[in-house]
């Protein structure tokens, strides 16, 4: 399988997910709006998601993919296999434990998630209640993680691409019959929709547990040891526990931040859904794909071919990521207002979701290119570097958003969020480079600037032809005039980015399909 079609297979799983996403999103803007329910609710789903993102995508997956890749290559598959079942019971053990503390503590970690929810006892209690509802869903999630790896050594992608794709189903169900009951933004929508969470969880793991029998990986639950291998995955976790999840990490400082306004944590929230599109379709794809090749390739002594990796990898993930981030930069209010506007979510709401988005959009290059120069440090066992990037951006993160927040509001958060992000990244660039880690070829070299004049001359043409389409785009019309206008939008600036790629010389899209389509 070519590299630019495993990104295809993750990236497609990843995008039917989050157009299945936004069909939830919408429906929970509808139902919820942006009051008590749908902050305490967000907050309640995001709270088990951080330590998913830290213990299980992060940290986990960092150390675990590149010592299980190497066992099955060098030492076979059954000891691949052990070493498996080894770290299951230390994942296991440990979730158990921290699902049990979390929730005998949860109205202090409350405080600590959310403390400006402290000054309405009606939405703090809510949120107690709905996050120990949620929470199961992390042991799920992170067990998940850990077939997906397995998985993913295999090269087996499609699977584990496939598992979140439940999610979004079981939400849309849930929502389906809140608004059938008429619940619309009650405490008991709440009720139903944190049930939901840990019943997706549940059947995501079972999705990636039968598709790794495929494989040969039948794992049974051992008692923990600190075996050799578990002491080396937890030194390489350790670190990994920030710098994996550093983006999420800098997502719930915000949150945190946040909720000290009336309705800043749902903006914020759906702000972050529709960037998260972009993300999730390149970023996952790459972050997924690229660490097991590179592992692979530095094990064999390729460096040429890790190089080459990378620097497709890079040129793949600037070439999608630099227009999207022009477009949501762009179209902030038309994209916010055709998708959510309607039942309990204001023309106000729009506003406010619009402008995090536009602040959102400037960081979201960054947030991917975190998730292609990462690997470059995982693959080699490396942890600890990134760890202290992450850490550096969150300590950036905090200052510029309590200082911004107290600026221009919930705007400051997304722009702190952005500010960290580009940091982190080019620490990371500028670190492999110096290493001599990683050498930009002549190739990227030459279309990174061609890709930014492509992107630039789409987003001019986005703004010329909303001029025109505004009238149509306005609060007053229905949803099929504005969703028609924004279609026209969409389509004529794919159109003007493709016809600049073709003029600039950015990207060769017969070669591109090419590559996708290719078999081993």
């Amino acid at each position: 399988m070519t590299l630019f079609r495993a990104f295809a297979t993750v990236g497609g799983m990843t995008m039917i997910s989050r157009i299945l996403g936004f069909i939830r999103d919408i429906l929970i803007a509808a139902a919820l709006g942006t009051g008590i329910v749908a902050d305490a609710f967000f907050v309640a789903f995001r709270f088990p998601n951080l330590f998913r993102r830290l213990f299980a995508e992060g940290a986990f997956n960092a150390a675990f993919i590149p010592l299980f890749a190497k066992r099955l290559q060098g030492e076979g598959h059954e000891e691949a296999r052990k070493f498996a079942e080894e770290a299951l019971a230390v994942l296991v053990f440990a979730l158990l434990i921290l699902t049990a503390v979390a929730e005998f503590a949860m109205p202090w970690l409350m405080y600590g998630l959310a403390w400006g929810f402290a000054d309405t006892p009606e939405k703090f209690d809510l949120s107690v209640v709905l996050t120990r509802i949620t929470f199961p869903y992390l042991l799920f999630v992170s067990l998940l993680a850990l077939f997906s790896g397995i998985l993913n050594a295999f090269q087996r992608f499609a699977a584990a691409a496939a598992a979140p794709v439940l999610l979004n189903i079981v939400f849309i169900a849930v929502l389906s019959w809140i608004s059938w009951l008429g619940l619309g933004n009650t405490p008991e929508a709440g009720y139903y929709l944190a049930w939901g969470v840990s019943a997706a969880g549940l059947l995501q793991f079972l999705v990636v547990l039968f598709a790794a029998r495929s494989v040969g990986m039948v794992l049974r639950l051992r008692m923990p040891r600190l075996t050799p291998g578990i002491v080396r995955l937890l030194r390489l976790g350790g670190p990994g526990l920030l710098a994996g999840g550093a983006t999420q990490i800098n997502i719930i400082i915000g949150t945190i931040i946040a909720s000290l306004q009336d309705g800043a944590v749902s903006w914020l929230y759906y702000a972050d859904r529709l960037y998260q599109l972009p993300l999730g379709i390149v970023g996952i794809a790459i972050g997924v794909v690229l660490l097991p090749d590179l592992s692979a390739k530095l094990r064999a002594g390729d460096k040429v071919a890790a190089d080459e990796s990378q620097n497709r990898s890079l040129e793949f993930s600037l070439l999608l990521t630099i227009p999207a981030a022009v477009a949501l930069f762009v179209l902030p209010e038309p994209l916010i207002r055709v998708l959510f506007e309607r039942g309990a979510f204001t023309t106000l709401d729009t506003v406010a979701t619009a402008q995090a988005l536009g602040a959102f959009a400037l960081g979201l290059p960054a947030f991917v290119l975190i998730k292609v120069f990462s690997p470059g440090y995982f693959a080699r066992e490396d942890t600890k570097t990134p760890m202290i990037y992450a850490g550096i951006g969150m300590i950036v993160n905090v200052i510029c958003g309590i200082v911004l927040f107290f600026v221009i509001g919930h705007v400051g958060i997304a722009v702190a969020t952005s500010i960290a992000g580009w940091l982190n990244a080019g620490l990371l660039a500028m670190t492999l480079i110096r290493r001599g880690h990683f050498d930009i070829d002549d190739g990227l070299r030459r279309r990174m600037p061609l890709i930014l004049i492509s992107s630039l001359t789409m987003g001019a043409g986005l703004w010329l032809a909303a001029l025109p389409l505004a009238s149509w785009l306005g609060p007053d019309q229905g949803i099929i005039p504005q969703t028609i206008a924004l279609a026209l939008l969409i389509s004529a600036g794919l159109a003007v980015f493709v016809a600049a790629l073709q003029v600039t010389g950015a990207a060769h899209l017969p070669s591109l399909m090419r590559s996708l389509i290719a078999r081993k």
